[in-house]
């Protein structure tokens, strides 16, 4: 929603809270006052046979078996938007039946829709369901309740369509761009292609003001700093608000001066905290619930948590859990759980006292629950004493908040509410002021519509034949934002600065350029005049982004400053492919990046050309990079085609993110060109086959090269890949090479980009197929790059795969194989990780009867391990096998002496491995069964370890994993 949106026929501000728990919609018309304010009764089912109206619609859906819910799913209305999966119910009915079967519920959905570690476009939630399940990405789950939302509105609202009003949806403070994009296109999927975005704590402030009338002057008459502290269901939001008197003695100025770092720490930590305690009373001492049986005791934990934190609270509560099937009733258990109990374990557990001077700890604690990355320090209060002692000048108590406004459920709880209030008294040394919230569960919603009628006042256009149109029907377009009578907009601009990562000095700290200052306001563009690129379009191009909420920093456009230290966000890159126009292939340009904060409340990057063309400057949009998301992370890739203040430029698209240190890559490219550039050059085979050690002369040990220096080093050898079939020698080393520089096929920006240029070269196939040493660097090469195909493109490599195994297999029989290495083949098979799991098992039951044959090579054994592993390379979680599937395999490893066959040892400590992840974790007793046969065996310690706890793989293993070792840089989550 720009300056100039146009609102058609609009006639309300609509605000959307879409909460972690809840969604709350509130609305007032356009030119009306703040006291018109009123909330949605949301048309939801609660039980089979009612449908129930309610201003808070639970986040979550119901994913039900076929004919479970008969036809009471399609009342209100079926589950619409994005993934309109039937049969499924949204809402407190889905709440009701996911407390029974939480195998079937989708919860948390925005928590999801913020976790870079998974692909949020994927189905994926349930999380660990079962196969019989049908699954959602975050981003249809988080589309279909906005979705509903719209057709709950539409109904009550048949002459004012949601889409056609001025909607602004609330977002956490700290949710980065990526998750911000992601949220927008899910309102694009529900039907809502123009809201804005809002920061929840914003959002929260707001409705308090509106409820203030004429006495908020006097209310904020003594408060100089406001802390606004949001605790949602998934999400702990920090933001500091400086109150000035107002020049002119009317209402006082209020300025955002910071926002917290994202925290994903919220009621349903809480939940699980109770479950965790409780636990050992269902599934005995030392011992886990099976996954399902653990999700039904978080639901249960949490009823009992809001019963006992009530103000009428009880002196205890029984928690009961079910049996499974025909023994539903027979097996079900109970444990007690006291009002002091929860008192003790969420309130001391999560607001524990804390100097101002404390920081988080990092260790992981227990806390982790389905595949979330949970922060390691549960402690909220530590938190908040970082974030103080990082935005309210230090530690000193004159310059710490005054004021405090406490948002989100969990405030109900008078204990938490004074536990928070006399913290933060403790470190002023004088009593805070609290601001009272009546409603703290749709605060948000509320402030969202005040904001937007404060923000957004219409104005009619005349019509130049009123005849024509209806009354109704005048266009409401918005000029510039007016602030409604009595409701001071909050300043304060843009909460953290961005900064473009530059090229790191050899042993210095990485550096950045400030693209947009923290405190921009929305809609002024920033363009970095002094600093240009040098960009080859037709080309991949990527820019690293950081984001800072630190106050410490002085941030000015242009300016460079080193990057370490607490409060950097690494953002999704900015990466495209930037057309190049008719008749000029892949042409250089000059560009300059323009910043702005968009009207709609996200960060948008431009490059745009120093030439112009019709008198006019092109330009080129850069999106983030928000979709399929892999577990792996970089190291600071840098921006090396910068040219500051007219220094000399360096080349653009495949060396974008190289380093400068890296000077010796035109010596190396043209080592490359020379066996493989336009010309064909007088070389011997030799000189072919010696290609990797002559560039290893020059760049040292191939093993050292960073992952910017393959990546550049790939590119060259893409763009001369049709040199690749010249000889024999030729083809051969060219795969190597390719697939060396490119392996795991992921972990670097654009690496998407270069997986499609790659796969257009699949169909071609061998240039020289006749050859056994082509066929085995073809497959070798497939197997490095695998983890970036997707599960079509593996699909049709595994078909094709299993075609030659089986006339290798024949052929070895007889002789020697034609079609290459049959261990390679075998070791391609097991990467395949993207495909359904089903097939990987099949793979691995044909694998079992080949083992059963005395010439099977041991690198079986390696591939079952890889195929039935609980920690994928690349894939995302949900590809995994089942632990009830994998355990077939792992007692086939268990047959074995591994004293003797440490391979089959080795496979068993991937199948076994602990994640910390319920769905994916083997049962304790099998592990515990694992962990005896490896002591017996003399294991070494760190596959010990592996198998006990969650810790991360080192080198070594890594490389014995995955059948390479990875790139340095490119770290496995």
């Amino acid at each position: 929603m720009t300056e100039s949106t146009s609102f058609g026929s609009a006639r309300y501000v609509v605000g959307i809270d879409l909460g972690t728990s809840h969604t709350v919609v509130a609305s007032v018309p356009l030119g009306g006052v703040a006291a018109e304010i009123a909330l949605l009764n949301i048309p939801q089912r609660s039980t089979a046979g009612e449908v129930l109206a309610q201003p808070l619609l639970p986040s979550v859906r119901y994913q039900a078996a076929p004919g479970e819910l008969g036809d009471a799913w399609r009342e209100p209305w079926p589950p619409q938007g994005a993934d309109a999966q039937a049969p499924a119910v949204i809402g407190r009915w889905a709440r009701d039946l996911g407390t029974a079967v939480p195998g079937r519920l989708v919860a948390s959905a925005k928590s999801w829709l913020s976790h870079t570690g998974v692909n949020r476009t994927a189905p994926i939630l349930p999380w660990g369901a079962a196969e019989d399940v049908a699954k959602v990405s975050p981003l249809a789950a988080s589309s279909a309740y906005l979705a509903h939302v719209r057709a709950a509105w539409d109904r009550a609202h048949p002459e004012a369509p949601l889409h056609q009003q001025a909607v602004v949806l609330t977002v956490p403070a700290s949710f980065d761009e990526g998750a911000r994009a992601l949220t927008l296109e899910a309102a694009q999927l529900a039907g809502l292609p123009g809201v804005h975005l809002l920061e929840e704590p914003k959002a929260a402030f707001h409705d308090w003001l509106v409820l203030q009338g004429e006495q908020l002057a006097s209310q904020l008459a003594g408060s100089r700093l406001v802390l606004v502290v949001d605790v949602g269901g998934g999400t702990t939001d920090l933001t500091l608000i400086r109150v000035e008197a107002s020049p002119d003695g009317g209402l006082p100025v209020l300025t955002r001066t910071a926002v917290g770092e994202h925290l994903m720490l919220g009621g349903d930590n809480m939940d699980l905290a109770l479950a965790h305690q409780l636990e050992a009373q269902f599934a005995g001492e030392g011992e886990r619930l099976p996954a399902p049986r653990f999700a039904q005791l978080v639901q249960r934990c949490r009823i009992a948590k809001e019963q006992l934190l009530a103000a009428d609270a009880p002196e205890s509560v029984a928690v009961t859990l079910l049996g499974g099937g025909s023994r539903l009733l027979a097996q079900a258990r109970s444990a007690t759980l006291t009002r002091e109990q929860v008192r003790q374990w969420v309130v001391d557990g999560f607001l524990p006292p804390a100097q101002i001077s404390d920081v988080p700890a990092r260790r992981q604690g227990a806390l982790r629950g389905f595949g979330l990355p949970y922060p390691a320090d549960a402690a909220i209060s530590r938190h908040l004493a970082q974030f103080l002692s990082q935005h309210a000048a230090g530690t000193d108590a004159a310059h710490l908040p005054d004021t405090v406004l406490l948002n989100g459920g969990v405030f109900h709880a008078h204990a938490v509410v004074e536990r928070l209030t006399e913290q933060l008294s403790a470190w002023r040394g004088s009593p805070v002021h609290v601001l009272h919230n009546p409603h703290p569960d749709w605060a948000v919603a509320r402030g969202a519509a005040a904001y937007g009628l404060a923000r957004f006042q219409p104005i009619v256009e005349e019509i130049a034949d009123p005849g024509e149109h209806d009354q109704a029907q005048s266009a409401i377009k918005i000029d510039k934002p007016v602030i409604a009578a009595r409701l001071p907009q909050i300043g304060g601009g843009s909460a953290r600065s961005y900064w473009l990562l530059l090229p790191a000095k050899s042993g210095a700290r990485p550096q950045g350029i400030c693209l947009l200052p923290r405190g921009t306001e929305e809609g002024v563009r920033i363009v970095l005049s002094g600093r240009r690129f040098a960009l080859r379009l037709g080309e991949a191009v990527r820019f690293n982004l950081l984001a800072s909420s630190r106050s410490d920093i002085p941030a000015q456009a242009g300016q460079i400053a080193e990057i370490g230290g607490e409060g950097w966000v690494e953002l999704p890159p900015l990466s495209a492919v930037l057309p190049a126009p008719q008749g000029r292939d892949k042409a250089q340009v000059e560009v300059q990046l323009q910043a702005s904060m968009t009207e709609v409340g996200t960060l948008e990057v431009r490059c745009v050309s120093a030439e112009k063309s019709d008198g006019a400057s092109p330009s080129w949009l850069l999106p983030f990079a928000v979709r399929g998301a892999v577990r792996g992370a970089v190291e600071h890739d840098a921006a090396a085609d910068l040219v500051a203040d007219g220094a000399d430029r360096e080349s653009a698209g495949g060396q974008n993110g190289l380093k400068s240190s890296d000077a010796r890559l035109p010596e190396a490219v043209a080592l490359i060109d020379r066996i493989f550039g336009n010309q064909a050059q007088d070389v011997t085979a030799k000189e072919v086959r010696q290609l990797r050690q002559s560039l290893e002369k020059v760049l040292g040990p191939r093993e050292a090269w960073g992952i910017a220096l393959l990546r550049a080093l790939f590119d060259t050898l893409l763009a001369r890949a049709r040199r690749r079939r010249r000889t024999v020698e030729h083809e051969r080393v060219w795969l190597n090479l390719a697939g060396w520089c490119l392996r795991p096929g992921v972990g670097a920006e654009l690496d998407p980009w270069r997986m499609e240029q790659i796969w257009a070269l699949y169909p071609h196939g061998l240039g020289h197929g006749k050859e056994a040493g082509n066929w085995t660097e073809w497959w070798v090469f497939w197997r490095r790059v695998a983890a970036g195909l997707n599960e079509a493109q593996q699909m049709e490599l595994l078909e094709d795969v299993a075609g030659h195994m089986q006339k290798t297999v024949q052929q070895t029989a007889r002789g020697k194989s034609s079609h290459g290495s049959y261990d390679d083949m075998l070791r391609l098979f097991a990467a395949m990780e993207a495909v359904p799991w089903q097939y990987r098992q099949e793979m691995g039951q044909w694998m079992l009867q080949r083992l059963k044959r005395p010439e099977e090579t041991a690198q079986t054994w390696w591939a079952i391990g890889r195929l039935a592993a609980r920690q994928p390379l690349a894939a995302n979680a949900h590809l995994v096998m089942p632990p009830e599937a994998a355990q077939e395999f792992l007692n086939a490893t268990l047959a074995q002496d591994w004293r003797r066959n440490e391979t089959a040892m080795f496979a068993a400590v991937q199948m076994a491995r602990m994640t910390g992840d319920r769905a994916r974790d083997l049962p304790d007793a099998t592990r515990a069964q694992v962990l005896e046969k490896m002591r017996a065996a003399g294991a070494p310690p760190r596959w010990i370890a592996m198998v006990e706890q969650v810790v991360q793989m080192e080198a070594e293993d890594q490389k014995r994993s995955f059948g390479d070792s990875l790139p340095p840089g490119l770290v496995l989550l």
